[in-house]
C-alpha cells in the first residue's frame, strides 16, 4: 500500500467562523481520530489534491508540528458547488487495532464466457476490507478465467489472507452477461 506524506498545523480556533476564516487562507480543517487523543489540525489545500483525486487506497504519513502519525482518510466533504474540501476526518492506524477501508479491484485473465460472446460486467470497484494496515494490498486481484456465460462471482466467493471482507456476501461483484449474439448461438447449437 502506497504511503503519502502530508504535513499539519495544530489548530486553536474552533466554530463555523474560524473554519470558514481557515478556508479563505487556503487551509483546510481536519480531524484526527483513533488512539484516544482526537487532534484538531490544519493542512494546506493544495497539498491534498494528490492524495483525495487518486484511485489507490493510501496510508497518510501526517506530521503535526513535528509528530509523526499514520492515519487512513475516513471522511471527506466537498462543497456542494464549487467542490472544494471543506473538511477532512483521519482515522489513525497503528499495527494492533483492525481498521475497515475501501479497496479498489483489480480483474485479471480472460472469461471463458467473454470468449463464448459474452459480456465481462464489473458490478463493484472496490470493497470494504477489515484488516490490519500493514496487510492491506494496492488492489484486490480477482481471476475471472473460470466464469462461464452468465455465471457471476459474490463478495462469498472471494477470499485474502489476513483479511475479512466486509461487504454483503450475497452481492455480486463481477458477472458474465449473455449478449443477443451468444444467445442466437446458444440457440442455433
Amino acid at each position: 500500500m502506497k504511503t503519502f506524506e502530508l504535513k499539519g498545523d495544530l489548530r486553536s480556533d474552533f466554530g463555523k467562523k474560524a473554519a470558514k476564516l481557515l478556508r479563505k487562507q487556503g487551509l483546510v480543517p481536519c480531524n484526527l481520530y483513533g488512539n484516544g487523543d482526537n487532534l484538531t489540525f490544519t493542512v494546506n489545500e493544495n497539498d491534498i489534491r494528490k492524495m483525495i483525486y487518486t484511485p489507490d487506497t493510501l496510508i497518510i504519513a501526517l506530521n503535526i508540528n513535528g509528530k509523526e502519525r499514520k492515519a487512513i482518510v475516513k471522511e471527506l466533504q466537498f462543497h456542494p458547488v464549487s467542490e472544494r474540501v471543506l473538511h477532512i476526518d483521519f482515522l489513525e492506524v497503528n499495527e494492533k487495532k483492525p481498521v475497515i477501508v475501501e479497496i479498489p479491484i483489480q480483474l485479471e485473465g480472460h472469461a471463458e464466457g467473454v470468449k463464448a460472446g459474452g459480456k465481462l460486467s464489473l458490478e463493484k470497484r472496490k470493497l470494504k476490507v477489515k484488516g490490519i494496515y500493514t496487510n492491506f494490498p494496492d488492489r484486490l486481484i480477482i481471476d475471472v478465467t473460470p466464469l462461464g456465460l452468465g455465471k457471476k462471482l459474490q463478495v462469498a466467493d472471494l477470499h485474502y489472507d489476513n483479511l475479512e471482507l466486509v461487504n454483503v456476501k450475497e452481492q455480486v461483484v463481477v458477472q458474465v452477461k449473455a449478449t443477443r449474439a451468444s444467445a442466437a448461438a446458444a440457440a442455433e447449437a
